[in-house]
C-alpha cells in the first residue's frame, strides 16, 4: 500500500500519511466489507481514493477565464462554423452558375483580375465579360440573400 501510494503521489512522506488514513478509514468502515477475501482490493481502493484526494488538494486551481481568455469574436467557434457554412453556400451557388459566368466571377472576385484581363484570359470581348459578371453577381446575391 505504501509503495503504491508513493508511486501515485511521488512522495514517501505523503504516502505514509495516506496509508495511515486508509487504515483508519478501513477500520471505521470494516462493517461495509462484503467478504474477508476481498480485504486487499477494498483497502487498495481506499488508498487510491485518499491519494487522489491528496493530489487534488495540493494542485493549484487557476480560474480558467483568467488563464485562457475567451477567443476573439471573429475566432469564436460559432463564427467559424457560420463562415464555413457561408462559404459552402457560395460554392453551391457558384456550382449552379453557367460555366462562363462562373469563370468570370471567380477570376474577378477571387483572383482580382480586371475586366480586360478576364477578356484576354477567356478570349471573349470586354462587353461580354461585363454582362456575364452582372448576371453572375445578380444570381449569387439572390442565392446568398438568406445570409444577410
Amino acid at each position: 500500500m505504501r509503495v503504491y501510494s508513493a508511486k501515485l503521489l511521488g512522495s514517501d512522506i505523503e504516502s505514509d500519511d495516506v496509508v495511515q488514513e486508509s487504515f483508519l478509514t478501513g477500520w471505521r468502515q470494516i462493517a461495509e466489507l462484503d467478504s474477508p477475501a476481498h480485504v486487499r482490493n477494498w483497502l487498495m481502493r481506499i488508498v487510491t481514493r485518499k491519494a487522489i484526494d491528496r493530489i487534488r488538494v495540493r494542485r493549484d486551481h487557476d480560474d480558467i477565464d483568467q488563464v485562457n481568455p475567451p477567443a476573439h469574436e471573429s475566432r469564436s467557434p460559432e463564427k467559424i462554423v457560420e463562415t464555413r457554412l457561408q462559404l459552402d453556400a457560395v460554392w453551391e451557388a457558384l456550382d449552379r452558375l453557367p460555366a462562363d459566368q462562373r469563370r468570370c466571377w471567380l477570376l474577378r472576385e477571387t483572383a482580382g483580375y480586371s475586366y480586360q484581363e478576364i477578356s484576354d484570359a477567356l478570349e471573349i470581348p470586354v462587353s461580354t465579360v461585363r454582362g456575364l459578371l452582372a448576371r453572375a453577381r445578380r444570381f449569387v446575391l439572390h442565392e446568398m440573400e438568406a445570409w444577410r
